[in-house]
């Protein structure tokens, strides 16, 4: 059995990835299986999704804790701990990592285990689409490109999934001629299928809750509480433009990270620490005060 464990930001598409594999390898004749998992959170927060292929039928169900491949999303995830993006990840793990940096350096950078690739995903999106969106069929190609499927049954996949999702005929063509294109970039990674190796049991969390009379339920979870920066979470961030703002405070009503407050002068403040760069605040800034910057390492306040 091939077990592929995907990782990503909610609004990137790891889910599609994981459906557009799955059904590649139904395609081919194979049994799959895929499935996702979300946190607390919606756009921007981690998201896993596992696809299990094999020629027999599939017992096993729930999340992959030994991998054979790896593909992330968002090379950020890396070193978040609460992602888990390392579980389970060994010198035989192969990993896909979008990413500008070549493998080599990506691996002196992060001393990620396992057989890396790596590969610009969301430049290439950039200039094939002109915004990031969603990178699902690019992940998918690579995906399938590493366990070794063919690459018409990927572009039928894409087919399939996008379609599902309501995209019209011509996006989806243009998402599966890029996809291709980052399917013939990635080199073959004969992936080492060993025999299953025991789980290790995962230690749950109960969490303790408040009387109603004391309002909702207190965060106490790392994950989400409020002295954890999520600056690292950003591919791009919002930046204000005080001469054109109207202090209309649309932008700290609509920030579901409450990374925005107000100064006594009535202009909004952002806190960067705390923003994730779901970009809410831009779409709903009636005056284009607010305009979007592609984040940098450097830059970064994690």
């Amino acid at each position: 059995m091939r077990a592929v464990r995907f990782h990503g930001r909610g609004g990137q598409g790891a889910k599609t990835a994981s459906r557009i594999l799955g059904t590649a390898a139904f395609l081919e004749g194979f049994v799959a299986q895929d499935s996702p998992i979300y946190g607390a959170e919606r756009r921007g927060a981690p998201v896993a999704a596992f696809t299990r292929i094999d020629t027999l039928p599939i017992k096993q169900r729930g999340a992959i804790v030994h991998p054979d491949l790896v593909v992330v999303a968002d090379a950020s995830l890396v070193q978040d701990p609460a992602a888990r993006v390392l579980e389970g990840i060994d010198e035989r793990t192969a990993v896909f990592v979008n990413s500008p940096l070549i493998a080599e350096q990506f691996q002196a950078k992060t001393s990620l285990p396992g057989r890396l690739t790596t590969l610009d995903l969301t430049d290439i999106a950039l200039q094939q689409f002109g915004k990031r969106g969603a990178i699902s069929a690019l992940l998918g190609a690579v995906a399938g490109r590493l366990v070794g499927l063919q690459r018409e049954s990927i572009r039928e996949a894409i087919a399939r999934e996008l379609a599902d999702l309501g995209l019209a005929a011509a996006v989806i063509e243009r998402n599966q001629t890029t996809a291709l294109q980052c399917y013939d970039a990635v080199p073959a990674v004969p992936l080492e299928t060993g025999s299953p190796r025991p789980i290790v049991p995962v230690l749950l969390r109960t969490p303790t809750y408040e009387p109603p009379t004391r309002g909702t339920a207190g965060i106490t979870a790392g994950p989400n509480s409020a002295i954890r920066s999520v600056a690292g979470w950003r591919t791009f961030r919002p930046v204000l433009r005080p001469d054109l703002c109207n202090g209309c405070w649309l932008c700290f009503a609509n920030c579901p990270e409450g990374a925005i407050a107000i100064k006594p002068d009535g202009k909004p403040a952002i806190y960067y620490p705390h923003c994730k760069g779901c970009l809410d605040c831009v779409e709903v800034c009636p005056t284009d005060a607010l305009t979007v910057e592609r984040e940098t390492e450097a830059a970064r306040e994690a």
